[in-house]
Protein backbone atom coordinates (compact mmCIF):
# COMPACT_ATOMS: atom_id res chain seq x y z
CA UNK A 1 0.00 0.00 0.00
CA UNK A 2 2.77 2.36 0.45
CA UNK A 3 4.41 1.62 -2.47
CA UNK A 4 1.24 2.25 -4.52
CA UNK A 5 1.01 5.53 -2.16
CA UNK A 6 4.22 6.53 -3.17
CA UNK A 7 3.37 5.98 -6.90
CA UNK A 8 0.34 8.06 -6.78
CA UNK A 9 2.86 10.63 -5.37
CA UNK A 10 4.98 10.34 -8.01
CA UNK A 11 2.48 10.38 -10.94
CA UNK A 12 0.15 13.77 -9.26
CA UNK A 13 3.45 15.35 -9.09
CA UNK A 14 4.16 14.42 -13.02
CA UNK A 15 0.53 15.88 -13.66
CA UNK A 16 1.26 19.04 -11.52
CA UNK A 17 4.42 19.55 -13.17
CA UNK A 18 3.30 19.13 -16.70
CA UNK A 19 0.04 21.76 -16.12
CA UNK A 20 2.77 24.13 -14.94
CA UNK A 21 4.72 23.62 -17.65
CA UNK A 22 1.88 23.90 -20.33
CA UNK A 23 1.08 26.96 -17.92
CA UNK A 24 4.56 28.48 -19.04
CA UNK A 25 3.82 28.34 -22.89
CA UNK A 26 0.44 29.05 -22.67
CA UNK A 27 1.82 32.41 -20.75
CA UNK A 28 4.61 32.75 -23.46
CA UNK A 29 2.73 31.47 -26.42
CA UNK A 30 -0.57 33.82 -26.08
CA UNK A 31 0.28 35.50 -29.70
CA UNK A 32 0.68 32.95 -32.50
CA UNK A 33 4.11 32.01 -33.50
CA UNK A 34 5.52 33.05 -36.75
CA UNK A 35 7.41 30.10 -39.25
CA UNK A 36 10.85 30.68 -39.20
CA UNK A 37 12.52 30.64 -42.41
CA UNK A 38 14.59 27.40 -43.10
CA UNK A 39 18.30 27.64 -43.70
CA UNK A 40 19.76 25.20 -41.63
CA UNK A 41 21.83 24.14 -44.87
CA UNK A 42 22.71 27.82 -46.00
CA UNK A 43 25.89 28.32 -44.86
CA UNK A 44 25.93 31.96 -45.70
CA UNK A 45 22.78 32.34 -43.14
CA UNK A 46 24.43 30.26 -40.62
CA UNK A 47 27.64 32.34 -40.62
CA UNK A 48 25.77 35.78 -40.78
CA UNK A 49 23.81 34.38 -37.79
CA UNK A 50 26.95 33.30 -35.83
CA UNK A 51 28.32 36.89 -35.87
CA UNK A 52 25.29 38.53 -34.78
CA UNK A 53 25.04 36.19 -31.96
CA UNK A 54 28.77 36.93 -31.20
CA UNK A 55 28.56 40.39 -31.80
CA UNK A 56 25.13 41.11 -30.22
CA UNK A 57 24.02 38.00 -27.66
CA UNK A 58 27.41 36.76 -26.51
CA UNK A 59 27.96 39.75 -24.44
CA UNK A 60 25.24 38.66 -21.58
CA UNK A 61 24.32 35.06 -22.73
CA UNK A 62 26.71 32.43 -22.89
CA UNK A 63 26.69 29.33 -25.50
CA UNK A 64 28.97 26.90 -22.93
CA UNK A 65 28.62 23.49 -24.81
CA UNK A 66 30.03 24.81 -27.99
CA UNK A 67 33.36 25.75 -28.80
CA UNK A 68 34.55 28.61 -31.13
CA UNK A 69 36.68 25.64 -33.37
CA UNK A 70 32.86 24.01 -34.01
CA UNK A 71 32.27 27.03 -36.07
CA UNK A 72 34.44 25.33 -38.75
CA UNK A 73 31.19 23.14 -40.15
CA UNK A 74 29.54 25.74 -40.58
CA UNK A 75 32.29 26.94 -43.39
CA UNK A 76 34.52 29.31 -41.19
CA UNK A 77 38.21 28.87 -41.10
CA UNK A 78 39.91 29.32 -38.18
CA UNK A 79 41.05 32.53 -39.29
CA UNK A 80 38.09 34.24 -39.77
CA UNK A 81 36.95 32.94 -36.53
CA UNK A 82 39.70 34.91 -34.99
CA UNK A 83 39.46 37.71 -36.41
CA UNK A 84 36.23 38.53 -36.51
CA UNK A 85 34.18 36.20 -33.79
CA UNK A 86 36.53 35.71 -30.83
CA UNK A 87 36.09 38.12 -28.21
CA UNK A 88 37.96 39.51 -25.10
CA UNK A 89 41.35 36.84 -24.89
CA UNK A 90 39.15 34.03 -25.90
CA UNK A 91 41.21 31.09 -28.09
CA UNK A 92 39.42 28.92 -30.93
CA UNK A 93 39.51 26.00 -28.61
CA UNK A 94 37.47 27.65 -25.93
CA UNK A 95 33.53 27.55 -25.05
CA UNK A 96 31.56 30.52 -25.81
CA UNK A 97 31.26 31.80 -22.74
CA UNK A 98 29.01 35.44 -21.64
CA UNK A 99 31.50 39.00 -21.52
CA UNK A 100 29.41 39.80 -18.89
CA UNK A 101 30.02 39.22 -15.02
CA UNK A 102 27.11 37.39 -13.99
CA UNK A 103 26.51 39.50 -10.19
CA UNK A 104 26.28 42.53 -12.41
CA UNK A 105 23.70 40.60 -14.59
CA UNK A 106 21.42 39.44 -11.72
CA UNK A 107 21.84 43.01 -10.41
CA UNK A 108 20.54 44.45 -13.89
CA UNK A 109 18.40 42.46 -14.69
CA UNK A 110 17.01 40.31 -12.39
CA UNK A 111 17.66 37.13 -13.43
CA UNK A 112 21.03 35.30 -14.97
CA UNK A 113 20.74 35.57 -18.56
CA UNK A 114 20.33 31.64 -19.64
CA UNK A 115 22.49 29.86 -21.43
CA UNK A 116 21.75 29.45 -25.08
CA UNK A 117 23.42 26.57 -26.44
CA UNK A 118 20.16 24.31 -26.79
CA UNK A 119 17.42 27.44 -26.19
CA UNK A 120 16.01 26.54 -29.90
CA UNK A 121 15.40 22.86 -28.67
CA UNK A 122 14.36 24.27 -25.33
CA UNK A 123 11.60 26.26 -26.42
CA UNK A 124 9.47 23.73 -28.91
CA UNK A 125 5.85 23.47 -27.82
CA UNK A 126 2.32 23.77 -29.22
CA UNK A 127 2.61 26.82 -30.91
CA UNK A 128 5.64 25.35 -33.30
CA UNK A 129 9.40 24.47 -32.89
CA UNK A 130 11.88 26.59 -30.84
CA UNK A 131 13.50 28.33 -33.91
CA UNK A 132 9.71 29.32 -34.73
CA UNK A 133 9.38 30.67 -30.64
CA UNK A 134 12.51 32.48 -30.85
CA UNK A 135 11.73 34.00 -34.42
CA UNK A 136 8.73 35.51 -32.74
CA UNK A 137 10.22 36.62 -30.24
CA UNK A 138 12.86 38.53 -31.46
CA UNK A 139 10.56 39.85 -34.07
CA UNK A 140 8.55 40.81 -30.83
CA UNK A 141 9.80 43.86 -29.00
CA UNK A 142 7.84 46.61 -28.53
CA UNK A 143 8.77 50.19 -26.65
CA UNK A 144 7.20 50.61 -23.05
CA UNK A 145 8.21 53.10 -20.96
CA UNK A 146 6.43 51.64 -18.10
CA UNK A 147 9.60 48.88 -17.63
CA UNK A 148 13.18 49.31 -16.32
CA UNK A 149 14.78 48.41 -19.62
CA UNK A 150 12.06 50.46 -21.89
CA UNK A 151 10.89 47.21 -23.95
CA UNK A 152 8.43 44.67 -23.81
CA UNK A 153 7.77 41.60 -26.11
CA UNK A 154 4.36 40.46 -27.18
CA UNK A 155 5.84 37.09 -27.24
CA UNK A 156 6.83 36.96 -23.57
CA UNK A 157 5.07 39.38 -21.85
CA UNK A 158 7.28 41.50 -19.17
CA UNK A 159 10.37 39.79 -20.14
CA UNK A 160 13.63 41.36 -18.20
CA UNK A 161 15.47 41.27 -21.58
CA UNK A 162 15.66 44.22 -23.43
CA UNK A 163 15.64 44.63 -26.96
CA UNK A 164 19.77 44.68 -27.66
CA UNK A 165 18.81 44.92 -31.33
CA UNK A 166 16.65 48.21 -31.59
CA UNK A 167 19.58 49.81 -33.40
CA UNK A 168 19.82 47.26 -35.87
CA UNK A 169 16.14 46.92 -36.22
CA UNK A 170 16.15 51.21 -36.56
CA UNK A 171 18.67 51.02 -39.81
CA UNK A 172 16.59 48.63 -41.90
CA UNK A 173 14.17 47.81 -43.44
CA UNK A 174 11.79 45.32 -42.22
CA UNK A 175 12.49 42.48 -44.93
CA UNK A 176 16.13 43.04 -44.08
CA UNK A 177 15.61 42.87 -40.09
CA UNK A 178 13.44 39.79 -40.71
CA UNK A 179 16.45 38.20 -42.51
CA UNK A 180 18.79 39.09 -40.16
CA UNK A 181 16.53 37.44 -37.02
CA UNK A 182 15.99 34.71 -39.40
CA UNK A 183 19.43 34.28 -39.58
CA UNK A 184 20.53 34.16 -36.16
CA UNK A 185 17.56 31.74 -35.48
CA UNK A 186 19.07 29.14 -37.49
CA UNK A 187 22.10 29.58 -36.29
CA UNK A 188 20.86 28.81 -32.61
CA UNK A 189 18.64 26.05 -33.97
CA UNK A 190 22.09 24.84 -35.63
CA UNK A 191 24.20 25.17 -32.24
CA UNK A 192 21.47 23.46 -30.73
CA UNK A 193 22.64 20.40 -32.65
CA UNK A 194 25.54 20.65 -35.26
CA UNK A 195 25.16 17.27 -36.40
CA UNK A 196 21.14 17.00 -36.89
CA UNK A 197 21.90 17.57 -40.75
CA UNK A 198 24.09 14.38 -40.90
CA UNK A 199 21.76 12.72 -38.77
CA UNK A 200 18.92 13.38 -40.96
CA UNK A 201 20.77 12.19 -44.18
CA UNK A 202 21.86 9.37 -42.41
CA UNK A 203 18.64 8.40 -41.23
CA UNK A 204 17.23 8.06 -44.54
CA UNK A 205 19.49 6.19 -46.19
CA UNK A 206 18.91 3.61 -43.00
CA UNK A 207 15.37 3.64 -43.62
CA UNK A 208 16.30 3.28 -47.24
CA UNK A 209 18.45 0.17 -46.77
CA UNK A 210 15.76 -1.67 -44.23
CA UNK A 211 13.05 -1.41 -46.83
CA UNK A 212 15.09 -2.99 -49.40
CA UNK A 213 16.24 -5.83 -46.80
CA UNK A 214 12.70 -5.94 -45.92
CA UNK A 215 11.85 -6.45 -49.31
CA UNK A 216 14.64 -8.92 -49.71
CA UNK A 217 13.84 -10.63 -46.66
CA UNK A 218 10.17 -11.48 -47.43
CA UNK A 219 11.04 -12.70 -50.89
CA UNK A 220 13.35 -15.10 -49.04
CA UNK A 221 10.92 -16.58 -46.73
CA UNK A 222 8.47 -17.07 -49.45
CA UNK A 223 10.66 -18.50 -51.78
CA UNK A 224 11.80 -20.84 -48.33
CA UNK A 225 8.66 -21.89 -47.67
CA UNK A 226 6.97 -21.95 -51.58
CA UNK A 227 6.60 -25.96 -51.39
CA UNK A 228 5.97 -26.35 -47.57
CA UNK A 229 2.16 -27.67 -47.82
Amino acid sequence: MKIIGFTHKIILGLIVALGMASTVHASEGGVKWDKAPDKIKDMAALQNGAKVFVNYCLNCHSAAFNRYNRLQDIGLTPEQIKDQLLVTNSKIGDTMKAAIDPQQAKAWFGVNPPDLTVIARSRAGAGGTGADYLYSYMRGFYADPTKPTGWNNHVFPNVAMPHVLWEMQAGMTPAQYDQTIGDLVNYLQWMGEPAQTARKNLGIWVLAFLAVLSFLTWKLNKAYWKDVK
